[in-house]
């Protein structure tokens, strides 16, 4: 499937290209017009940056909490700090552990939220931001032939951006 996004900076320019794509006959049902007072982001169905920085940064924790419980269990037997005295050796290597453990889930917060929030939400952040500074996206869905004619009807109103996206078969 392909889409071609058209951010448009004003209510009526995008009401305009919206109606212009329909005078073209393309299909109506094919034609998305985002913005206040039509979808939102979330109606979309575009990619929440928040949700995706959350799913990365548990991702990660999965792997590296278990990780860092060890490094700090062996870090404290290897160098044998005394972190509380009456607890004894043991004690004292599980705490480390449970510290290892804590720096390893910080890092799975802020590292994994961080790619996620950045890179998770691909190009679906830039848009959210423009819809939130009060411009309006047109979407078409289609084939080939659709995305050329919609691009052509598009660029007469030139908008702020055009881009067009082709999702894999597989994806």
């Amino acid at each position: 499937m392909n889409y071609l996004i058209a951010v448009l900076s004003d209510r009526i320019q995008a009401e305009a290209a919206y109606t212009a794509l329909e005078q073209a006959e393309l299909p109506g049902g094919q034609i998305t017009l985002l913005g206040r007072g039509y979808q939102t982001a979330d109606e979309f169905g575009f990619i929440d940056p928040n949700q995706q920085a959350a799913v990365r940064s548990r991702r990660l924790a999965y792997w590296v909490i278990p990780f860092g419980f060890v490094a700090g269990y062996v870090f404290n037997l290897l160098t044998g700090i005394e972190i509380f005295a009456w607890m004894g050796g043991i004690g004292n290597h599980i705490i480390g552990g449970f510290l290892g453990a804590g720096a390893a889930a910080l890092g799975a917060l802020f590292v994994g939220g961080a790619v996620g929030w950045t890179v998770g939400s691909g190009d679906a952040l830039p848009y959210r931001n423009r819809l939130n500074a009060g411009k309006y996206l047109i979407v078409v869905e289609g084939n080939d032939a659709l995305m050329q004619k919609a691009t052509q009807v598009l660029r007469q109103f030139e908008p702020e951006n055009l881009q067009g996206y082709t999702v894999p078969a597989n994806a």
